[in-house]
């Protein structure tokens, strides 16, 4: 047996929990690995449904900009194992990466579970333990980690411990945020949990929701303040959601905390010229249906028409009455106000966490020692696009050498 002094415990088996562990081990700590679902990285192999967007390949300085305000201190982390890295440990477990045509980098599989399952056979050759359905409720009047497992309370004493429990969002996955009370119990400032490439609620009407739910938006730009993206967006039953909506989440969530609502523009036809629009639309209708007309001088899909008619709707005009001009500036600056944001339990991810002056440069909780935090639980957020993976990965392992450079210290 080891002793406790030597042991390690990581506290969650994603991304960030296995990298700390595979850091740990390959320099000599025994690793024990915990977590509270019946199998290792859940929210992972969900990542991978769609094709796992690993990283991405635009130049570091633009990839750091992604994570906004919270950059500088994830810079070091990122630094230490940039994208090139993580495209090389990919390869390294069989995993080939390409670069997509948007600059995402995916494995060749295009998925997560050959991944997943290489990494663990790895991290077992290293003598890395997994421990599930163990799930952590905070420690014992000893200190001692405290995990409620299915044959009941168990206390755990370790050297030094990683948290890598992620955040709030897809709770039935294993990150349900039930850590923020342990740690707020020590007095760790964390700021809430708040959903992140999320959806948003838009009071569509019946006919418009009954008709188009489900539909996408394809090739459009959507623009919220001074930030405009071009890309896809999806209409839902209750709002809108998809990759275009997600990269304009976190100013779009803001303006609806702080007002209680947010105006998105969409524009339907942006490769079109305000003129060119505007020559398009001035054609003869003839006999055709202002929809059919739609379809054929612009190109307009049945959703992206049936959206210009809940804007006229909500406005009290009707498409028919207006000018080409008119129509044309509609067409490329459709309001759509949100009204709420989507639950956290929807969200891809989450904003908030530990703060980032709870922590030092090895990632290690001031007030804790001895205690590490790495991926979603501290307070980033990034696009979907690879950056959300690559700061878990990245975090992850630099929370594993704090924590080895703080069992050296003790030996």
């Amino acid at each position: 047996m080891s002793p406790p002094s030597k042991n390690v415990a990581i506290i969650g088996a994603g991304p960030a929990g296995l990298m700390a562990a595979e850091v740990l081990a390959q320099g000599g700590a025994n690793v024990t690995v915990y977590d509270s679902m019946p199998s290792a990285g859940r929210k992972f192999l969900m990542a991978g449904r769609g094709g796992l967007n690993l990283t991405h390949s635009e130049p570091l300085p633009q990839f750091l900009t992604r994570y906004r305000e919270a950059a500088p201190h994830l810079q070091a982390a990122i630094d230490a194992f940039p994208p090139n890295a993580l495209r090389d440990w990919s390869e390294a477990l069989g995993q080939e990466t390409f670069i997509g045509s948007s600059g995402r980098v995916f494995p060749k599989a295009f998925k997560a579970s050959p991944l997943l399952r290489a990494w663990l056979r790895r991290l077992d050759s290293l003598g890395v333990r997994l421990m599930l359905r163990h799930r952590w409720t905070g420690w014992d009047e000893d200190g001692h980690l405290r995990f409620q497992t299915p044959d009941g309370a168990r206390d755990v004493e370790a050297g030094a411990t990683v948290l890598a429990l992620g955040g709030a969002s897809w709770p039935r996955l294993g990150s349900d945020g039930s850590w923020v009370e342990a740690l707020a119990a020590k007095g760790v400032n964390i700021s809430r949990l708040r959903p992140a490439n999320s959806g948003f609620t838009v009071a569509w009407s019946e006919i418009f929701r009954d008709r188009f739910e489900g539909q996408p938006l394809k090739g459009v730009a959507l623009t919220s303040g001074q930030n405009t993206i071009r890309g896809e967006c999806i209409v839902t039953r209750t709002g809108i959601e998809g990759g275009a909506i997600y990269a304009l989440s976190a100013d779009l969530r803001e303006a609806i905390d702080s007002s209680g609502r947010a105006t998105l523009q969409i524009a339907l036809r942006p490769d079109l010229e305000a003129n060119d629009l505007i020559a398009k639309l001035s054609a003869p209708k003839g006999k055709q249906s202002l929809s059919n007309f739609l379809r054929k001088a612009v190109s307009l899909s049945p959703v992206a028409i049936g959206l210009l008619q809940e804007a006229a709707k909500a406005s009290g005009v009707s498409l028919a009455s207006l000018s080409p001009a008119d129509l044309a500036r509609l067409i490329n600056a459709v309001p759509v106000e949100l009204s709420g944001t989507a639950p956290i339990a929807r969200a891809i991810s989450t904003s908030g966490g530990i703060a980032f002056d709870e922590l030092d440069a090895d990632f290690m909780l001031r007030r804790l020692p001895g205690i590490f935090a790495a991926g979603e639980m501290l307070d980033w957020e990034a696009p979907t696009g690879g950056y959300l993976l690559q700061a878990s990965f990245a975090t992850g392992a630099a929370a594993g050498r704090g924590a080895l450079s703080w069992l050296n210290r003790k030996l």
